[in-house]
């Protein structure tokens, strides 16, 4: 096995330098666990930004890759596919309201799919998409144009035609966008690049009475928050709202590479053979995953186990904001945590790492913890020990 400096040199020489990585190179994992080429070992609470919610290697996602693999790896979708209907049917009926569902291998993918759905839907002469300031969907060009943070448009223009931007939580200014060219809202249930965002009372009930003042899609990107992650299937569900068109990735195969959309079937209807495909999406291999990953969060309660360990980073962290001067705010929804900072977060995710605890800073002041379901108490105490005595000494 190369050492972490060896394989780092590797990177230098022949991986395009599109990502800022941390000098160590990860080799293993189990549960909540990982450890680099030089056998030390880290406690993760930021498993493969969110896509790992049952941790690293869980078992019967991998068993169930394991027993696929040596069956069927891929064919197209010109065929039928056992595993992918199951998912779908398995989805759907988790939704609540009878989706179906087009299978893809990313959040961004999953996002582009619902603007093509979303303007096919206004046909004729309709085709603006209303999202949200410091949303995040995507970067590709139709997700990246949905996302509303200028840093990510840099140099990129000029973007997808026909995105309006207004502030997540204000239904006013949300009204005040829609005019006879409009076709959808995308939304965040809970903005998650953004800061761990929660919506105001109200809101999102606003945004679905909204759209259907207007005959607008309401299509919710729950790409970070859906598949359990927050104590629900779905997070909307915390507010028993519905949309049209829903986007998921990220946990949605247990860190398998998996995306999907899922619409109501009158909308889904409108996107007919050759007007949109994925070579590898819902390939066999990502929808046994994605089984055993829904299998898993029933079998072993973590729905609940998701409430619970929000409650434990709540009372940790508002504990720790009394003693703590940085700490501005915490907002926590579920396995969602952020801690917005009044300093930099950069350098505490820097301390974190020497302490062998992996974060994650997002928005350039807020601490965002994804942890896995299946994180135990013990370990969710190491980690808050850790992260509250560097914030506790950390000098600016």
């Amino acid at each position: 096995m190369l050492s972490s400096a060896e394989t780092i040199e590797l990177f230098r020489r022949y991986v395009i330098g599109n990502y800022t990585r941390f000098p160590v190179c990860l080799v293993r994992g189990e549960g909540s666990y990982v450890w680099d080429a030089e056998g030390n070992r880290y406690l993760d609470l930021f498993p493969g930004w969110g896509c790992n919610l049952l941790g690293h290697c869980p078992p019967r996602v991998v068993r169930a890759v394991q027993e696929q693999v040596a069956q069927l790896i891929h064919v197209p979708n010109t065929w039928y596919m056992e595993a992918q209907g199951r998912l779908a049917q398995a989805l759907s009926e988790r939704t609540g309201w009878g989706g179906q569902c087009f299978f893809c291998n990313s959040g961004a993918e999953a996002n582009e799919a619902a603007i093509k759905l979303a303007r096919l839907h206004g046909q004729p002469g309709r085709y603006k998409i209303i999202s949200t300031v410091n949303s995040f969907h995507g970067r590709t060009y139709g997700a990246l144009s949905a996302t509303g943070q200028p840093k990510y448009h840099q140099g990129l223009g000029p973007l997808l035609a026909g995105f309006r931007y207004a502030p997540f939580g204000d239904l006013s200014a949300t009204a005040q966008l829609v005019d006879d060219e409009t076709c959808a809202i995308l939304v965040e249930p809970i903005q998650g690049e953004g800061g761990i965002n929660l919506p105001p009372a109200g809101y999102l009930e606003g945004l679905r009475a909204l759209a259907d003042q207007h005959r607008l899609l309401l299509i919710f990107d729950e790409v970070q928050c859906g598949m359990g992650r927050t104590g629900r299937w779905f997070a909307a569900q915390h507010w028993n709202v519905k949309p049209d068109v829903m986007t998921l990735a990220k946990a949605l195969a247990g860190g398998v590479a998996a995306g999907a959309m899922i619409a109501r079937p009158e909308i889904a209807a409108l996107l007919k053979p050759g007007l949109h495909a994925a070579t590898f999406g819902g390939n066999p291999l990502a929808c046994r995953a994605a089984l055993a990953t829904i299998e898993t969060i029933e079998a072993e309660g973590l729905l609940d186990r998701a409430t619970h360990l929000g409650q434990r980073f709540r009372a940790r962290f508002e504990a720790l904001r009394a003693r703590c001067p940085w700490i501005q705010d915490v907002r926590v929804q579920g396995a969602m945590i952020g801690l917005e900072l009044s300093v930099d977060g950069g350098p505490i995710v820097q301390l974190c790492l020497e302490r062998r605890l992996l974060v994650n800073c997002t928005h350039g002041h807020v601490i965002r913890l994804l942890p896995a379901l299946t994180l135990t108490d013990a370990q969710l105490e190491e980690g808050c020990d850790v992260l509250e005595d560097v914030l506790l000494t950390y000098r600016p």
